[in-house]
C-alpha cells in the first residue's frame, strides 16, 4: 500500500493533479488557498486584487511584527474597492478552490488548514474526496484519523481554534495507527521556521496523544522551512510532509 501525503499546497494545483501518481491514496493535510506568497509576491488573492506592489508592502509589515499596521493597510485596501469585502474574499476564494478541488485526485482523504475556509468545501468536493476533522478512516487496512486547522494566534488566520476545541477532536480520534494532523505535536524543533525565523503553535493535546497512543506515524505540516523535518517519539515517527507549494512532490508513505 503506497500513500501519497501533501500539505500547504497554496495554490499549486498544477502539481496537485500529479500528487498521486504511483499511489492508491492521497492525504491532504490543508492549506489549499494562497492568500499572498512570501517568495514571489505577485502570486495570491492579495496580489490579484491589489497589485504586486501593494502585496510586497504587505508582506513587509507582516514579517517585521507590524500586524497591527497590516491590517490597517488591508482594511483600507478592501475598502476602496466598495462593496463589502467578504463578497470580494469569497469570489477569490471560491476561483481558486474551483482549481483546486477539480486537480485534487481521487481517492483523497482530507482536513482542513489553518487558511482554509471549511464552510465553502462542500461547494466543491467530488466523488472520491473524503473530508475528515476529529474523524477516521480505514486506509489499507490501518486506521488513519484526521485533525484539521490550527491554534490561535496573533496573526488571525481564518481557521484558528481554542486549544480546548483542538484537544476535543484530538481526543476524539483516539488511537490510530497514522495520525494526520494540519499543525505539529508541541516539540520546538518541529516548530521553528529557519526562513521565517520564528516559532509556530504546535499541539500540546497532540503531543500528549502521541506519547500515550504511540500511533507509528504522525504527519503534519504548516512549518514551512523547519528546523526539523522528523524526529521520533517513543516508536512514533513524526514527519513533516513538507510545503507542497514549494516542493511541488509529495511525501511517500509505503505501509
Amino acid at each position: 500500500m503506497r500513500v501519497h501525503v501533501v500539505s500547504d499546497v497554496h495554490g499549486r494545483a498544477d502539481a496537485l493533479a500529479r500528487a498521486a501518481d504511483g499511489a492508491d491514496a492521497l492525504i491532504c493535510l490543508g492549506d489549499l488557498l494562497l492568500f499572498v506568497d512570501y517568495a514571489d509576491h505577485s502570486q495570491g488573492i492579495f496580489p490579484d486584487l491589489f497589485g504586486a506592489e501593494r502585496a510586497t508592502e504587505y508582506v513587509r509589515l507582516r514579517t517585521a511584527g507590524r500586524l497591527d499596521e497590516a491590517r490597517d493597510m488591508s482594511a483600507a485596501l478592501w475598502r476602496a474597492l466598495g462593496g463589502d469585502p467578504r463578497e470580494h474574499i469569497e469570489r477569490a476564494v471560491r476561483e481558486q478552490y474551483a482549481r483546486l478541488f477539480a486537480a485534487m485526485p481521487t481517492p483523497a482523504y482530507l482536513t482542513y488548514g489553518n487558511v482554509d475556509l471549511p464552510a465553502l468545501w462542500a461547494d466543491y468536493v467530488r466523488d472520491g474526496h473524503h473530508v475528515l476533522d476529529g474523524q477516521t478512516a480505514e486506509i489499507g487496512g490501518l486506521t488513519f484519523g484526521f485533525v484539521g486547522g490550527g491554534l490561535r494566534t496573533r496573526y488571525r488566520t481564518p481557521t484558528e481554534l481554542d486549544d480546548e476545541e483542538f484537544a476535543r477532536k484530538v481526543r476524539a480520534v483516539g488511537a490510530v495507527d497514522v495520525l494526520c494532523c494540519h499543525i505539529p505535536p508541541a516539540v520546538p524543533g518541529l516548530l521553528y521556521d529557519v526562513v521565517a525565523r520564528r516559532f509556530e503553535r504546535g499541539s500540546e493535546a497532540t503531543l500528549a496523544a502521541i506519547r500515550e497512543t504511540q500511533p507509528r506515524y504522525a504527519l503534519f505540516g504548516h512549518v514551512h522551512q523547519p528546523l526539523a523535518a522528523r524526529t521520533r517519539i517513543g516508536r512514533t515517527e513524526c514527519v513533516n510532509v513538507g510545503h507542497f507549494r514549494g516542493r511541488g512532490t509529495p511525501f511517500v508513505l509505503d505501509l
